[in-house]
Formats: C-alpha cells, sequence, structure tokens
C-alpha cells in the first residue's frame, strides 16, 4: 500500500515546465498591468492641460475676463474625477476701470474666487470637445461686485477667438457650500453688503438662459435662516442690476433680539421678482411673541407688506404695510435705507392707525400690567429709527397726533376719582360719592413726540362729561412714570359741585370763580408710576415748576 501511495504522488507532482509557464503568465500578466498603468498614466498627463484649457476657455468666453486656475487635477479612483482649486475671474460686470487703462488694474481684487471645485465624468466626455457635466461641487465660493462707478462697460469679443476650434464645459448643477456674496460701495462710512450661503444648488445652467436655483443662508440681522427657490439671470455683464431674478422665500426661526431693543421669533414667507436692482417684494410675517425691552410685554405681530428692495444696496421701500399688533391695526409706508457715514440702516415711516387700542399701545411701551388706560385709539405719527448700537426705544424718534374715545382707566380708584369729578362737574354732587354709580368714559387727543425714550405730550385736550381739561406732561418708558399738569373746567359752578352748608358757603363766590364761559376752572395734576396713579387738585400750584417739568425735551 505504502508503495503505491508513494507512486500516485509521483504521478500528480507538476513537472518544471508546468511551473515555469505559470511564472510566465504572471509576468506578463504584471508587466501589463505595469503597461496599463504608465498608459492611463500618460493619458491623464495629455487630457489634463486639455481640460485644464476647456475650464479656463469656458470661462473666459462667458465672462469676457481673464482666468487663473491654480490646480487641477484627474483621479481614477471612483471613476474619472477631475479636482481644482484656487479659481479667480477678475470680472464679472464689466472691466475695472480708473484713471488707468483696464490691463493697468489686473492687480485688483478678483470678482469671482473658489476655493476647490470636483466633478466626475468619462473618458468618452473628456475627449469631446464640449464636455457634458451632471453636477459640479464648489467650495468656498465669494463673489464680489464693485461699486458702479468703478465697472467699465463689458470686455468685447475677441473676433480671433470665433476662429479657434470650440472647447467648452457644459454644466447642468451646480452645488455650492459656504459662499458668499459682497456687493461693495463706494459711499463714505457704509461697509459693503454682504450675504452668507450654507448652501446654493443651480439647476439648468447656461450662458443665455436663466437657471433654477435653491438657496439656504442665515439673515445676518435678524438672525435668522432664509430659504429661497426661484430663477436668475441671464447675468447682465455691463450692469448687474439689471439682471432678472424671481422666485419665493421662507423665514424662519429670526430672532429679533438680534437688534437691541426689541425681541420675538419671526417667520415671513413671500414672492418676489423683478431685476436685482429692483426687486418687488410681498409677503407676510407672524411675530407671536414680539416686544421692546422697557416693557417685555409679548404681543402678537402681524404685517402683510409691498416692497421695493435694491439688492446691490440693501434698501427698501416699503409701498404698503399693513399690521395688526394685538386688536390694533395700522398701516404704514416709508424706507429702509443705508446710512451715510455710519453702519447700519436708517428706518423712516409714516404710520397712520385708524382702528387701534391705546392699552396695546401702552403695554409695549410701560410695565405696568395692566396698563393704567383702555380705549379705542387713532394716530398718524412719523417714526424715524437711526442706525447705531443704541437700544431701538431710546434712538426712535416719533412725531405725531392721537386721540382716544370710550377711555376708562383699569385702576379703580382712579376711575372712582373720574366718576366722581364727572357727577360733581355736571352739578350732580349727591352721586358723587356712590360706589355704585355710572361709570364715565372719557375722550382725549394730543400732540406727542418721543427721543431718548420719553414721550412728551402736549395740547392734550381731555373731556369727560360735565368737564374739559387741558394739559400737557411726558411719560418715561423706562421708568414708566408719568406726570401731567393743567387745568379743568366744569359745566356746573362751584357751589352747584357741593351739598349742604358747603354749598351755601360757596354760592356767594360762584361769579368770582366763573371763567371763559365754565362755571368753574381749577388745576389738577395727574401722576403716576408703573403700579401707582394719582389724580388730584393741584394747590397750591406753582406755575413756573409745572412749565418746566412739562417743557419738551431739548
Amino acid at each position: 500500500m505504502n508503495q503505491i501511495e508513494i507512486d500516485s504522488a509521483a504521478v500528480v507532482r507538476p513537472r518544471w515546465w508546468q511551473r515555469r509557464w505559470i511564472v510566465w503568465i504572471g509576468a506578463v500578466l504584471l508587466l501589463v498591468v505595469i503597461a496599463g498603468w504608465f498608459g492611463v498614466e500618460w493619458g491623464m498627463r495629455q487630457v489634463q492641460p486639455m481640460l485644464r484649457r476647456k475650464v479656463v476657455e469656458t470661462l473666459a468666453a462667458r465672462f469676457h475676463s481673464p482666468v487663473e486656475l491654480d490646480r487641477l487635477s484627474l483621479s481614477m479612483s471612483r471613476g474619472v474625477i477631475v479636482m481644482g482649486g484656487g479659481l479667480r475671474i477678475l470680472y464679472l460686470a464689466g472691466y475695472l476701470a480708473g484713471p488707468t487703462k483696464p490691463d493697468a488694474r489686473s492687480n485688483a481684487s478678483p470678482m469671482l474666487t473658489v476655493d476647490s471645485f470636483e466633478f466626475s465624468t468619462g473618458w468618452r466626455e473628456l475627449l469631446r470637445p464640449t464636455t457634458r457635466v451632471v453636477s459640479v461641487k464648489v467650495r468656498g465660493l465669494q463673489v464680489n461686485v464693485p461699486p458702479k462707478e468703478e465697472r467699465g462697460v463689458a470686455m468685447p469679443d475677441d473676433p480671433k477667438r470665433r476662429l479657434l476650434p470650440r472647447l467648452g464645459i457644459a454644466v447642468d448643477t451646480i452645488e455650492c457650500t459656504d459662499a458668499k456674496v459682497v456687493i461693495e460701495t463706494s459711499k463714505a462710512g457704509k461697509k459693503p453688503l454682504e450675504f452668507a450661503i450654507s448652501r446654493l444648488v443651480l439647476t439648468d445652467v447656461g450662458a443665455m438662459q436663466p437657471l433654477n436655483y435653491e438657496a439656504v443662508l442665515v439673515n445676518p440681522k435678524p438672525v435668522g435662516n432664509v430659504r429661497s427657490t426661484g430663477h436668475f439671470g441671464p447675468w447682465q455683464d455691463d450692469n448687474p442690476r439689471d439682471t432678472p431674478l424671481d422666485g419665493s422665500y421662507e423665514f424662519t426661526h429670526a430672532d429679533l433680539s438680534s437688534i437691541h431693543g426689541i425681541g420675538g421669533i419671526l417667520a415671513s414667507t413671500g414672492r418676489f421678482g423683478g431685476t436685482l436692482g429692483k426687486i418687488a417684494v410681498e409677503g407676510v410675517t407672524d411675530t407671536p411673541d414680539f416686544r421692546l425691552d422697557v416693557s417685555d410685554h409679548a404681543m402678537a405681530l402681524h404685517t402683510e407688506f409691498r416692497a421695493v428692495v435694491d439688492g446691490t444696496t440693501g434698501d427698501t421701500w416699503l409701498n404698503a404695510v399693513k399690521a395688526r399688533v394685538g386688536r390694533s391695526e395700522l398701516t404704514a409706508v416709508g424706507a429702509v435705507t443705508r446710512s451715510e457715514g455710519t453702519p447700519g440702516h436708517t428706518t423712516d415711516l409714516h404710520v397712520v392707525m385708524e382702528r387701534g387700542r391705546i392699552e396695546d399701545m401702552l403695554a409695549l411701551g410701560l410695565k405696568a400690567n395692566p396698563t393704567f388706560m383702555r380705549g379705542a385709539l387713532a394716530l398718524k405719527t412719523h417714526i424715524l429709527i437711526p442706525p447705531g448700537p443704541v437700544s431701538v426705544t431710546r434712538k426712535m424718534r416719533l412725531e405725531g397726533t392721537f386721540a382716544i374715545h370710550g377711555a376708562e382707566f383699569n385702576d379703580v380708584q382712579m376711575q372712582q376719582k373720574v366718576d366722581a369729578m364727572s357727577m360733581r362737574a355736571q352739578g350732580k354732587p349727591r352721586l358723587a360719592n356712590v360706589r355704585d354709580a355710572e361709570v364715565v368714559a372719557s375722550s382725549l387727543a394730543a400732540k406727542f413726540s418721543q427721543a431718548d425714550a420719553v414721550v412728551e405730550v402736549s395740547e392734550l385736550n381731555y373731556q369727560m362729561p360735565g368737564a374739559q381739561a387741558q394739559m400737557e406732561g411726558k411719560v418715561e418708558l423706562v421708568g414708566s412714570t408719568f406726570e401731567f399738569h393743567g387745568k379743568v373746567r366744569t359745566e356746573a359752578t362751584a357751589s352747584q359741585m357741593t351739598t349742604g352748608w358747603k354749598s351755601l358757603v360757596l354760592s356767594p363766590f360762584d361769579g368770582l370763580l366763573k371763567k371763559n364761559g365754565a362755571g368753574v376752572e381749577l388745576p389738577i395734576k395727574v401722576t403716576g408710576t408703573r403700579s401707582t396713579y394719582d389724580l388730584r387738585l393741584d394747590f397750591p400750584h406753582d406755575t413756573r415748576a409745572r412749565a418746566g417739568a412739562a417743557s419738551p425735551r431739548q
């Protein structure tokens, strides 16, 4: 048996030439792989300059501008991967103008830069005159648009270029991350307008047709997320302001506390269209917890607006704004424009409120809770908010008129004093001390102005059944205090406002106390804080002290 096993093993043992044949095959395969590798490497080295030329010539022809590309390489790790970086395009909006020739300004900052880009394609596409690319991923895109006065007309086409073979790259989709658009200004004191875009997808990219876009960006002030979709282009080389665009937007989680002096979380949706220099916008906003820092009372704010926006400067003209805060409705027109000499924007509005509530306005402006008065409010005012780091309530300037009808005081004791005064002024003194007497409603109208968080009120005409008061004073918004001085005129005489022996004593003096057709004219004052109110006769009365307390601030 052992002999048989040995012979069998000798039979199956490979011969020396069989083992050498296997080695030869392995060596040939290795040589083929090495040759193939060198062939691919040689092919990539031959294709790379051609592809680089395609990229540069495509962009140069599109923007009529010199184009620089620091690096471009090909990889076979996942098909044919093209990677590049350090891309610079000098002109996007016409060549740079200046006292010297355009080529003398060639060292100026490029209008478009790209940190890196990447796309995949096939060998057949690379070898075609026009290489079609499905998607290009771009990182670190920055567009710098200089002021109009620093731009010239677009560079004309070179007729000689038309005779050269047409080489180019056609792209279906461009996806950008970490992008920024900077629109510069030549006005002294103004900072460039910057838009940081976290993600931007461009589709149907073509030189002479609008492209579709989807953008996600963080609005700097108020801080919030903006998502927008629409159409953009074609880009106007000679004047970017004439570039068409349209679309819709959704502005969410906008934190108004990033604007010093106000608070709340705003959401807005809308549509827009026009050109980059004149964008017509329609939209709505909702802020369920809008508040001012002087009161910190949250109120629901809803607005509907139509505006025109200059996308190159950020200036906005509000053609029509309808707003509802609490139960009050108002309309406004005006503008929000960049300021001269100071970073930021100036808000200039004309506001009309025909159906408002005074308690809503007092809740926004005073810490008192509940507010000291309620009633129907109508007003007209001019609002000016200059730029600067100061709180909105302190830098805001107001000037206008208001009227309140059906006014009642929320403080029971103060309303009882008003009721009693009204009864006496009507010659019904016996009803003045009755606790369940009818509550009287008042009306008042005045002029007002606001500066440094202080509201000055002048020509205040306060009327209630049987009496009329002329007053002036001020309201401190920060401290939630107010003080008014004036005089009250009654229908009844002094004796008619009292009973018993007091009436008999005052009766001989009725003729002396009558003045300008009034039964009695008496000095009064109204003072209070966020939680206390006081109405009383102003005796003894210092006219000079009153005038000093109520005079407008300088």
